[in-house]
Protein backbone atom coordinates (compact mmCIF):
# COMPACT_ATOMS: atom_id res chain seq x y z
CA UNK A 1 0.00 0.00 0.00
CA UNK A 2 1.08 3.32 -0.88
CA UNK A 3 0.01 6.86 0.82
CA UNK A 4 0.26 10.06 -1.17
CA UNK A 5 0.28 13.69 0.58
CA UNK A 6 0.39 16.67 -1.58
CA UNK A 7 1.12 19.75 -0.57
CA UNK A 8 2.65 23.40 -1.55
CA UNK A 9 -0.57 24.79 -3.52
CA UNK A 10 -1.93 28.51 -2.87
CA UNK A 11 -3.02 31.18 -5.00
CA UNK A 12 -0.49 32.93 -7.01
CA UNK A 13 -0.85 36.14 -10.02
CA UNK A 14 -0.63 34.89 -13.45
CA UNK A 15 3.40 34.88 -13.90
CA UNK A 16 4.34 33.57 -10.11
CA UNK A 17 5.69 30.42 -9.29
CA UNK A 18 4.38 27.75 -7.15
CA UNK A 19 6.31 24.45 -5.97
CA UNK A 20 4.03 21.21 -5.75
CA UNK A 21 5.53 17.97 -3.31
CA UNK A 22 4.31 14.61 -3.24
CA UNK A 23 5.24 12.68 -0.08
CA UNK A 24 5.37 8.97 -0.38
CA UNK A 25 5.06 6.11 2.03
CA UNK A 26 4.97 2.80 1.96
CA UNK A 27 7.00 0.78 -1.17
CA UNK A 28 7.66 2.24 -4.28
CA UNK A 29 8.76 -0.23 -6.60
CA UNK A 30 11.25 0.90 -9.01
CA UNK A 31 9.11 -0.05 -11.80
CA UNK A 32 6.85 2.74 -10.83
CA UNK A 33 6.14 5.91 -12.11
CA UNK A 34 4.78 8.99 -10.16
CA UNK A 35 2.13 11.55 -12.27
CA UNK A 36 0.89 14.87 -11.68
CA UNK A 37 -2.71 15.18 -13.22
CA UNK A 38 -4.97 18.03 -12.59
CA UNK A 39 -8.52 18.48 -12.56
CA UNK A 40 -10.61 22.20 -13.15
CA UNK A 41 -14.38 22.30 -12.48
CA UNK A 42 -16.68 20.91 -14.85
CA UNK A 43 -13.25 19.55 -16.68
CA UNK A 44 -11.68 16.21 -16.56
CA UNK A 45 -9.31 14.97 -14.76
CA UNK A 46 -5.87 15.62 -17.23
CA UNK A 47 -2.21 14.49 -17.19
CA UNK A 48 0.40 17.40 -16.29
CA UNK A 49 3.54 15.31 -15.61
CA UNK A 50 5.48 12.18 -15.01
CA UNK A 51 8.68 10.71 -13.80
CA UNK A 52 10.21 7.02 -13.57
CA UNK A 53 11.40 6.27 -10.18
CA UNK A 54 14.04 4.49 -11.02
CA UNK A 55 15.46 6.01 -14.01
CA UNK A 56 14.10 9.90 -13.28
CA UNK A 57 12.88 9.71 -17.27
CA UNK A 58 10.49 13.07 -17.41
CA UNK A 59 7.27 13.35 -18.99
CA UNK A 60 5.15 16.99 -19.93
CA UNK A 61 1.97 18.00 -21.08
CA UNK A 62 2.67 20.14 -24.42
CA UNK A 63 0.21 22.74 -22.56
CA UNK A 64 3.41 22.88 -19.71
CA UNK A 65 6.47 22.04 -21.27
CA UNK A 66 8.75 24.56 -20.87
CA UNK A 67 7.04 26.07 -17.65
CA UNK A 68 6.70 23.17 -15.41
CA UNK A 69 9.45 20.42 -14.21
CA UNK A 70 8.68 17.16 -12.31
CA UNK A 71 12.00 16.00 -10.40
CA UNK A 72 12.12 13.30 -7.72
CA UNK A 73 14.12 12.78 -4.31
CA UNK A 74 14.45 8.94 -3.61
CA UNK A 75 15.73 9.37 -0.41
CA UNK A 76 12.94 11.46 0.67
CA UNK A 77 9.85 9.44 -1.25
CA UNK A 78 8.97 13.04 -2.45
CA UNK A 79 7.80 13.98 -5.98
CA UNK A 80 8.12 17.80 -7.07
CA UNK A 81 6.20 19.72 -9.20
CA UNK A 82 7.91 23.45 -10.04
CA UNK A 83 5.70 25.43 -11.83
CA UNK A 84 7.04 28.82 -13.43
CA UNK A 85 5.23 30.98 -15.28
CA UNK A 86 1.74 30.13 -13.86
CA UNK A 87 -1.31 30.91 -16.08
CA UNK A 88 -5.03 31.63 -15.11
CA UNK A 89 -5.81 28.38 -17.16
CA UNK A 90 -3.51 26.42 -14.74
CA UNK A 91 -6.09 26.72 -12.08
CA UNK A 92 -7.37 23.63 -11.45
CA UNK A 93 -6.75 20.73 -8.28
CA UNK A 94 -3.81 19.48 -8.39
CA UNK A 95 -3.19 15.15 -7.75
CA UNK A 96 -0.28 13.27 -7.35
CA UNK A 97 0.01 9.56 -8.15
CA UNK A 98 1.96 6.66 -8.16
CA UNK A 99 1.63 3.34 -10.25
CA UNK A 100 2.63 1.05 -12.68
CA UNK A 101 0.82 2.44 -15.99
CA UNK A 102 0.76 1.36 -19.61
CA UNK A 103 0.69 4.44 -20.55
CA UNK A 104 1.77 7.89 -18.16
CA UNK A 105 -0.74 10.17 -19.63
CA UNK A 106 -3.56 7.93 -18.47
CA UNK A 107 -5.18 8.40 -14.71
CA UNK A 108 -6.61 4.97 -14.90
CA UNK A 109 -2.93 3.47 -15.00
CA UNK A 110 -2.34 4.67 -11.63
CA UNK A 111 -3.39 2.83 -8.48
CA UNK A 112 -2.19 5.27 -5.58
CA UNK A 113 -3.97 8.64 -5.51
CA UNK A 114 -3.26 11.92 -2.97
CA UNK A 115 -6.13 13.66 -2.02
CA UNK A 116 -5.26 16.33 -3.90
CA UNK A 117 -4.03 20.36 -3.45
CA UNK A 118 -5.81 23.42 -5.07
CA UNK A 119 -3.49 25.53 -7.32
CA UNK A 120 -5.46 29.07 -8.59
CA UNK A 121 -4.03 31.71 -10.48
CA UNK A 122 -5.27 34.99 -10.95
CA UNK A 123 -5.09 37.25 -13.61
Amino acid sequence: QVQLVESGGGLVQAGGSLRLSCAASGRIGSNYHMGWFRQAPGKEREFVAAISWSGGYTYYADSVKGRFTISRDNTKNTVYLQMNSLKPEDTAVYYCAAGVPITVVLPSGYSYWGQGTQVTVSS
